[in-house]
């Protein structure tokens, strides 16, 4: 009995430990301190055990959670599922939702926010925002903010944007006009910062209160 018990011990102390080495190699690759990965890894463990107690977050989870937490329009809440979903096998493992939730960090450079705005809008991955990709994102940006518009105006808000954006004259917006489009209006990737980001211990105090992770 003692030796069971012992054996069960050394194990949950190998699992602290590699626990422990993931968090710190994280914490060593991007803006957050282990603290802070440790509080995201309880976020985590909630959103993956919506629906199947797996340590994986599944596409059904991933789109519950966003729908609950903004007016997410279902194309742009797909193309974040998958740019999150980095190994591309429809599954968001922890280290990938962190790496991930990197470029929402207020320490993120603006230059990392709009490469990533523009691969989001980007719906086909052509290389291209192109003009019923454009209406989506008016759209979205529309929802969030609970405006509601007629259609003979949301076209014309597209038609003045693209014609605004498009410097070269072929009918979409490539990365570097989308650049520059951003420098003018840096409202359009203003939902790349999620300013809580800088101190998850700070903003959820409750998911550390048992950490024994020093920073």
């Amino acid at each position: 009995m003692m030796l069971a018990l012992r054996g069960c011990f050394f194990k949950q102390k190998i699992k602290k430990q590699t626990r422990y080495d993931a968090n710190a190699r994280l914490a060593s690759e991007t803006p957050f301190t282990i603290n802070e990965i440790e509080a995201l890894y309880h976020l985590f463990k909630k959103l993956s055990s919506t629906i199947i107690d797996d340590d994986l977050i599944h596409k059904e989870e991933f789109l519950l959670a966003l729908f609950r937490s903004r007016n997410t329009n279902n194309l742009f809440a797909e193309r974040i599922f998958n740019l999150f979903d980095i190994k591309h096998d429809g599954v968001i493992e922890f280290g990938e939702f962190v790496r991930s939730l990197t470029i929402f960090h207020p320490r993120t450079s603006v230059a990392d926010k709009i490469s990533f705005a523009f691969r989001l809008y980007d719906l086909r991955e052509t290389g291209y925002i192109e003009r019923d990709e454009l209406k989506e994102m008016v759209l979205a940006i529309l929802s969030e903010s609970d405006l509601t518009l007629s259609e003979d105006t949301i076209e014309s808000m597209v038609d003045k944007t693209l014609a605004e954006a498009d410097l070269n004259g072929d009918g979409k917006i490539d990365e570097q006009e989308w650049e520059e489009l951003v420098a003018k209006h840096p409202s359009l990737i203003k939902n790349m910062t999620i300013p809580y980001l800088r101190d998850l211990t700070v903003a959820f105090p409750s998911f550390v209160l048992n950490t024994e992770v020093p920073d």
